[in-house]
């Protein structure tokens, strides 16, 4: 039960059918359909196992009309003395089309006596692991529905008309009468659905709104820019100017570093919009106030790779009086990780860059002012809270800056990310050019090769990237390397590199300096290229198995072309037969470059806690509402969230804690 977080009577409560199966009524033999479940009862007139095609034993049931066969494949001696020669049953399955007539494969039986009562409700069938039976589910949660604290807590008049009291709603969605509407109950039209899915909807407001209030009332250092500070010496040395939209979220980025309570907001940007630079100079206010400011990036190249502009531009100006930079990354172990977990605590290093190693436990701050998260969807929720827990030592709270390359969009920013500040770069900075996106089968990767022939020919680079999953890690890997050698040999006195996830830092960073530095013209690489990875002259993007990325990845490795001067294309293969998600997410790509509009599908495609990085933390943040159907009744719940709050301050604690429990947390991250 603890594995399916059914802890408490309530939980139990809110753990609803996926389905439900109808034992309410006996469907004469002769009458079954083919492929419809259905419930029949007879006697069993013969029970044999046979031996061919494998051992299974097969059942012969008549009632007054006709025969069925079932066959059970899988059966214990338990099964055979059920279902012995002269015993009634009432089975449940979907009859089908047999060699000796219809039959029934491993259906659901018990034994009964001659006219005992049928189920009075529709029997609900729950999510369950392997070693929770039904039965016992549907026990536990019928008297955890009858003990559980189902009280109204919303003053009636706060609640969307037409919607029936939650006990009822509950009562109604475990046990529907024979008669339920089973679509309205499929689709989650109900009332009794709705009620629920408002109850959701709102305690996840009020949560963000506490958190958000709770926030208000913590202190944080007022970073104030200074005229001639750290950040206009670090504007006057880039070798570039801001585009309009970069100056408007510095300056709102700035304005909240001056106050008092802590900054938590989200910055979001196309690919390629140039966050960086905008990070760099939050970064520069921060130290410049003699605070230090920790970044913290998905992965270790992204940590190398998109933070080397940073350090490059703030490390000289940072060394002159403002100490140094750490790096934390993985790979760095022993007396060098020692050395600078002694300079980040010490307070000598300002700038501390790295990965998850930023936040383990011998990480310790001497005076956090700034914590920038970049990719933040890409963390776990659990590891976004693990950094605020981390700064919750100081007596002032440390700001937040989270960025992001996946654009939130609108019911998005309602809900999960109700209580940040949201900045956004809706320009792209001049000089990125438009990238064509091609979609190919396999069987084109000849003509594919050929292009990427041609794109070295003219001086140009090429990436090519495969798909790495856990499950399959090792086979990914045998198809990179394979991939390797087959445009090794197909590109003669071409240098063709190979990066993957399981090479050695230094190897890793070798390569990345050969393609950087135009050397090598083609690299095959697994993900681990998906951000930060800024090659001007790279005009080819191959994406194999584009089928088996996400819509938000694939946007992301297309980020990786089309910034030079230079006509970029993406070729996106694939793998039949294409499921019709990954068709959507295909056909998506090809319609659009835009990162809004790429946000969209994708949420539409994937639901919200995927979109979020939630899927790490082990959490759905949202079970029962749909945010792109259920509109309304978030858009009732922000309304009503703040006079809760404000007029029934006890109520609204006690339905926080209600639905989300231990979940509420992972709401403020």
């Amino acid at each position: 039960m603890d594995k399916l977080g059914l802890k408490r009577d309530i939980d139990l409560a809110l753990h609803l059918p996926l389905r439900y199966d109808d034992e309410t009524r006996i469907t004469p033999i002769a009458q079954a359909r083919e492929g419809e479940p259905v419930q029949v009862e007879g006697v069993v007139q013969e029970a044999r196992i046979e031996l061919r095609p494998r051992r299974q034993l097969v059942v012969r049931l008549a009632d007054a009309s006709g025969v069925l066969v079932l066959r059970f494949l899988n059966f214990y001696p338990s099964h055979q003395k059920a279902l012995a020669a002269g015993a009634r049953v009432r089975v449940r399955g979907e009859p089908r089309g047999g060699f000796f007539g219809r039959e029934m494969v491993h259906p659901q039986f018990k034994a009964v006596d001659e006219g005992t009562p049928l189920a009075t409700a529709l029997t609900p069938v729950y999510p369950t692991s392997a070693q929770l039976p039904q039965a016992y589910l549907r026990k536990a949660v019928a008297s955890a529905l009858a003990r559980a604290p189902l009280q109204e807590l919303l003053p009636a008049e706060l609640l969307p008309p037409g919607l029936p009291p939650l006990r009822e709603a509950l009562q109604w969605l475990h046990h529907p009468p024979p008669d339920a509407a089973l679509p309205a109950l499929e689709d989650r039209s109900h009332p009794a659905w709705q009620r629920l899915k408002f109850e959701e909807l709102l305690a996840q407001q009020l949560s963000q709104l506490a958190a958000q209030r709770e926030r208000a009332r913590l202190a944080a250092p007022a970073l104030q820019a200074r005229r001639g500070g750290l950040h206009e010496r670090l504007l006057a040395t880039l070798p570039f100017g801001l585009t309009e939209a970069q100056r408007r979220v510095s300056e709102e980025i700035a304005q909240d570093l001056g106050r008092t309570q802590p900054m938590h907001r989200l910055l979001q940007g196309d690919v390629g919009a140039g966050k960086t630079v905008v990070a760099a100079l939050a970064a520069a206010v921060a130290i410049d106030a003699g605070w230090q400011c920790a970044l913290m990036a998905p992965t270790e190249i992204l940590a190398e790779q998109h933070f080397a502009k940073l350090v490059q531009w703030l490390e000289p100006l940072v060394q002159q009086d403002h100490g140094g930079v750490a790096w934390l990354t993985g790979s760095r172990k022993g007396r060098a990780r020692r050395q600078m977990v002694e300079r980040v605590a010490s307070g000598e290093a300002t700038l501390v860059v790295g990965t998850h190693a930023v936040i383990e436990q011998d990480v310790h701050f001497a005076k956090l002012g700034l914590a920038i998260i970049d990719e933040q969807h890409r963390f776990g929720v659990a590891q976004r809270l693990a950094l605020l827990h981390k700064l919750s030592g100081q007596q002032l709270e440390p700001h937040l800056l989270m960025m992001t390359a996946t654009p939130i969009p609108r019911t998005l920013a309602m809900t999960y990310f109700a209580d940040l500040a949201l900045s956004t770069i809706d320009q792209l900075p001049p000089g990125r050019t438009p990238v064509l996106t091609k979609v190919f089968d396999d069987a084109r990767r000849p003509q594919v090769i050929a292009r990427i022939a041609d794109e070295v020919a003219q001086g140009r680079q090429v990436y090519w990237v495969c798909p790495l999953i856990e499950e399959s890690e090792k086979l990914d890997l045998q198809n990179a390397t394979e991939t390797h050698q087959q445009l090794s040999a197909a590109l003669p006195g071409v240098m063709v590199g190979l990066l993957h996830g399981r090479m050695p830092a230094a190897e890793k960073s070798a390569v990345m300096a050969l393609f950087k530095g135009g050397e090598m013209a083609v690299l095959v690489a697994t993900t681990v290229i998906e951000v930060g990875v800024d090659v001007p002259n790279a005009s080819l993007m191959v994406i194999e198995h584009a089928e088996r990325f996400g819509l938000s990845q694939l946007h992301q490795l297309r980020g990786r072309v089309g910034r030079g001067a230079t006509a970029s294309v993406c070729v996106l293969l694939y793998a039949g037969p294409l499921s019709p998600t990954a068709k959507d997410r295909l056909r998506a790509m090809a319609d659009t470059t835009d990162g809004f509009e790429i946000a969209r599908r994708d949420l539409e495609i994937r639901g919200p806690g995927e979109f979020m990085g939630a899927r790490q933390s082990g959490e759905a943040l949202l079970r029962f509402a749909d945010l792109a159907e259920d509109a309304p009744l978030l858009q009732h719940a922000r309304r009503i969230a703040p006079l809760l709050l404000a007029q029934h301050p006890g109520a609204a604690r006690a339905h926080v804690a209600r639905w989300l429990d231990t979940r509420a947390d992972f709401m403020k991250a």
